[in-house]
């Protein structure tokens, strides 16, 4: 027989799982994955635990579970001054990635176009494309990787259903501003496009900037789907949940869905989550500079080398220039410093549709511990 063809013949194994294959291969120092070498947090592993032994580990409710629902609420309202209703706004899901999913496929349309901006992360036009949509990539230009607007502007049209969004930035670290939410929101207000927000690092924002969430926006929060994680806030991402805030009309497409995707997620960690999220407010209020001193002491134990920086506005990593050291590309780079030096990272290039010529940065994660971020600094200061 034959079997039917790819429906994404472009997609292979994702450039994560090879580079952490490769490091495991070989022996390097993993600073390629975006995961913590440290725990959680010992109470909130507590609570999980709690109530694995009371029994609760049955489904949860679709849209998850109420506690963890109006703690989100509050939370929103608190940081970003958008009310939210937990019963008709927010939605909790089994990963940042699966609320990713369940937006686009509930809103992208054969034809539809979504504008993503390169380097963008590698899940949204795998689910763009299994659900017809069109991607149309703008490139985000380094150093600065910010937005150009007047290519922004020109890209909308009457088939733009969709622009994603990643703020902070993965893999760039680049963050967007309060000015920038409003020049946004002046170029849409005469259209129907809709913005799907990943802000899955929006606790890990450095040097005393807020982060500009689309939530905190009143015009943009109304066409916006904000998706986040709790494995990026509360080091914890093998549990795999996250959630996403909408407008109910939104919410209730996304979780058409979402009931047929995984239906729930896991009930005692959505409940365990629901109590650390009230009780320990300080863990993510203290989380800028728990990772803006590893941002900072990974950037002074690297700078006795070769490689250049510009220090991440966001998330837990750090683009690392090393032009001065390979005219390798990226990919042939991050292979060797893989297999000859010690220390795997991840390409950028691969973000691209079309990468920049003489593009020469790699992605170093640093939510490691000191040990582990002297280990690696060390073997590339040694090139």
């Amino acid at each position: 027989m034959r079997y039917p063809a790819s429906k994404l013949p472009q997609v292979g194994t994702t450039i994560f799982t090879q580079m952490s294959q490769l490091a495991a291969e070989h022996g390097a120092i993993n600073l390629s994955q975006g995961f913590p070498d440290f725990d959680g947090p010992a109470l909130l592993k507590a609570r999980v635990s709690h109530y694995l032994e009371q029994g609760f580990n049955q489904y949860a409710p679709m849209t998850g579970v109420p506690a963890l629902r109006q703690a989100l609420a509050l939370k929103t309202e608190q940081l970003y001054g958008r009310k939210t209703c937990p019963d008709t706004e927010v939605t909790i899901t089994s990963g940042a990635t699966e609320a990713i999913f369940a937006v686009i496929s509930a809103l992208v349309r054969t034809g539809d176009e979504v504008i993503v901006f390169d380097p963008a992360y590698d899940c949204y036009e795998p689910a763009i494309s299994l659900n017809g949509g069109l991607t149309h990539h703008l490139p985000l230009m380094p150093p600065d990787f910010s937005i150009d607007w007047q290519r922004l502007a020109e890209a909308i049209h009457a088939g733009t259903r969709l622009i994603i969004l990643n703020n902070p930035h993965n893999p760039t670290g680049a963050l967007l501003s309060a000015a920038d939410l409003q020049q946004l929101a002046e170029l849409l207000r005469d259209t129907d496009v809709l913005l799907l927000g990943d802000e899955v690092y929006e606790h890990i924002v450095f040097d005393g900037q807020p982060h500009a969430s689309l939530l905190s926006h009143p015009e943009l929060a109304q066409r916006s789907l904000v998706v986040s994680s709790f494995g990026k806030t509360y080091h914890t991402t093998g549990w795999k949940v996250g959630y996403c805030i909408a407008p109910a009309p939104l919410t209730a497409e996304v979780r058409k869905v979402h009931q047929y995707l995984t239906f729930s997620t896991i009930t005692p960690v959505q409940l365990a989550l629901a109590d650390f999220v009230q009780q320990q407010p300080q863990h993510y209020q203290q989380l800028p500079a728990f990772y803006q001193t590893k941002r900072d002491e990974f950037c002074q134990l690297v700078s006795g080398g070769r490689f250049h920086y510009r220090p991440a506005q966001g998330t837990y990593f750090q683009l690392l220039d090393y032009s001065e050291i390979s005219d390798k590309g990226d990919v042939e780079m991050a292979r060797w410093l893989t297999t000859e030096i010690g220390v795997a990272a991840i390409p950028i290039s691969v973000f691209y549709a079309e990468p920049p010529q003489e593009l020469r940065y790699l992605r170093f994660c640093f939510a490691k511990n000191t040990d582990t971020l002297q280990q690696a600094a060390a073997r590339l200061n040694a090139i």
